[in-house]
């Protein structure tokens, strides 16, 4: 995605959902290189469910390396015709790709000023795209930060509608190693994204 600048301060616990979803954005949208694994395996978690995922996740990078993750992130997410998981949001919510889900949120992207990135070729609803658009909002880096109301209405609209799914599947997929906990920490922040804008309703 590109973005319109605007580093506006924010809260800080916004400031860590900033870091959750980039967190997600980055290791769903590409394969983790040598630099990434490295600042992985010194997370630390602690006793809660998202801390254990943590530590597995440090631990799971502490067992691999950039050529083993480039043939799981193929098994998974690429394939031969297709992966094992399919990781778009008009696949989750009607069976095909580049369907009405996928118009909904290029619409709302022009409506925050989102724009796709000139290289980019993939449909911009791929769970690493919609990851970075939602940390985009939050942070103001498209424009000023997006209020509740908006970043709930984009979550419901765009991520809370499938990536709950998605994450569990990655977390119970066949193919996935590394990408387990990523799955586990996926399906856990997004059930602490629901409280949230729930509580704050």
């Amino acid at each position: 995605m590109t973005d319109g600048s605007a580093k506006l301060k924010i809260a800080e616990e916004d400031i860590l959902r900033v870091h959750w979803y980039a967190l997600l954005a980055q290791l769903l949208g590409a394969p983790p290189d040598q630099a990434t694994l490295d600042r992985l395996r010194r997370l630390g978690g602690d006793e809660t469910p998202i801390g254990q995922a943590i530590g597995a996740l440090a631990s799971a990078a502490a067992k691999s390396s950039p050529e083993t993750l480039e043939r799981e992130y193929f098994d998974l997410f690429i394939g031969v015709g297709h992966g094992e998981l399919v990781p778009y949001g008009s696949f989750y919510l009607t069976g095909f790709l580049h369907e009405k889900p996928l118009a909904r949120l290029r619409q709302d992207m022009r409506g925050h000023g989102i724009a796709s990135a000139d290289d980019v070729s993939e449909p911009e609803d791929h769970i690493a795209s919609v990851c970075e658009m939602m940390a985009g909002l939050i942070s103001g880096a498209f424009a000023a930060p997006a209020d509740l109301v908006a970043q709930r209405a984009f979550f419901d609209r765009h991520i809370g509608c499938w990536a709950p799914r998605f994450f569990e599947d990655l977390e119970a997929a066949r193919s996935a190693a590394f990408y387990m906990p990523v799955g586990t920490i996926g399906r856990l922040f997004m059930a602490i994204e629901l409280q949230g804008f729930e509580m704050a309703a």
